[in-house]
């Protein structure tokens, strides 16, 4: 019996691993490619601008914005974890993973995939403590508390990962294997493995339900306090501000669970893996590039420090305040030159 689990086990590190991709259509490699690396570029930039406002500017340095800083990091790991691979596999048009980049990819996907889905119920917390209990906040969200809370995270996520890199690092593959996905999706791996799978799809949903069903809990809970504490305000002024400091997040959730849950069901009506496949964009491109734009579009504090960040870098360059200090005292001449009329011809 060890003989035979060894054998098997050879066998699979010497099975090709095929990713299939998103389509199949050679004229349509190239817009794939230019589309991924567009979406991968803003994903970059708009997350590291924010973490960069939030470590440069002192406005910033309170709980929530540490939190969002933090989710940025776990959304660009999210997303450099798969869409690089497909972007190197789209331009030397080769489909092949090796079996170590299949179960790094697992790991690392389950790694910053569940550590989003607790730094959303965490920035959740953080709301809750703020809108109802506002005196004592920033005694409660301690620096060590937050520290503690994203190490936690981090820890529980890393926990997850491994659990799902045990799972697929014992499946047995009999062939090369075509993973009908742009990254080695578990599910569909369990699909193509050759050896018995049930003990494994019970531990996976069982796990899921865990480590992804209490965050969400928790986020639906601290809504619910939220929400009850709101509702008991006096003023319709106050009760727009504290709606107001949950928008973004809220928006946030409802992308993140909604894709997530979205491709769950349609891998779950639909036949088609590919379907499945071009699904899950939604939720590991589209939200990591959306998040960015939410916290920045809707929150006064995060554009004030990004103009902050952008005039000192343009003043840091020579040549670029030298311009900006010659259009200001253009405008200041400009603006003398039109009192002086203003005054003579009255």
């Amino acid at each position: 019996m060890f003989s035979i689990c060894i054998e098997s086990q050879n066998q699979t590190r010497g099975s090709e691993f095929f990713l299939e991709g998103l389509s199949d259509d050679p004229e349509l490699q190239p817009l794939l490619f230019g589309l991924f690396l567009f979406m991968y570029l803003v994903i970059m930039l708009g997350n590291l601008l924010i973490i960069l406002a939030v470590i440069s500017d002192s406005h910033l340095h309170t709980p929530m914005y540490f939190f969002l800083s933090n989710l940025s990091l776990a959304d660009i790991s999210f997303s450099t974890t798969t869409v690089p691979k497909m972007l190197l596999n789209l331009q030397t048009h080769s489909k092949s993973i090796t079996y170590a980049g299949c179960l790094t990819q697992v790991t690392f996907i389950f790694l910053f995939g569940c550590l989003d889905s607790l730094l959303l119920a965490v920035l959740a917390y953080d709301r809750l403590v703020a809108i109802c209990q506002p005196l004592h906040y920033l005694v409660i969200m301690s620096p060590r508390l937050c520290g503690l809370l994203v190490l936690l995270s981090f820890f529980i996520s890393l926990l997850d990962s491994q659990l799902h890199y045990l799972m697929v690092s014992q499946l047995s593959f009999c062939a090369d294997v075509e993973i009908p996905h742009f990254f080695c999706d578990p599910s569909q791996l369990f699909n193509l493995a050759c050896s018995d799978t049930s003990t494994n799809d019970i531990l996976i949903y069982f796990i899921g339900a865990i480590f992804g069903g209490v965050p969400l809990s928790g986020i639906l809970f601290s809504y619910y306090r939220i929400v009850s504490s709101i509702l008991r305000m006096p003023s319709s002024g106050s009760k727009y501000k504290a709606f107001s400091t949950c928008g973004s997040h809220l928006s946030v959730v409802c992308l993140f669970y909604g894709t997530g849950l979205g491709v769950y069901l349609s891998s779950a009506v639909s036949s088609s893996p590919r379907k499945g496949a071009v699904a899950s964009v939604m939720y590991s491109v589209v939200t990591p590039m959306l998040n960015p734009f939410i916290y920045s579009l809707r929150n006064r504090d995060i554009k004030s420090a990004l103009w902050r960040m952008v005039r000192r870098i343009v003043y840091s360059i020579p040549v670029l305040s030298f311009l900006v200090h010659r259009l200001k005292k253009k405008q200041q001449n400009q603006t003398c030159a039109t009192r002086n009329s203003e005054s003579a011809a009255t």
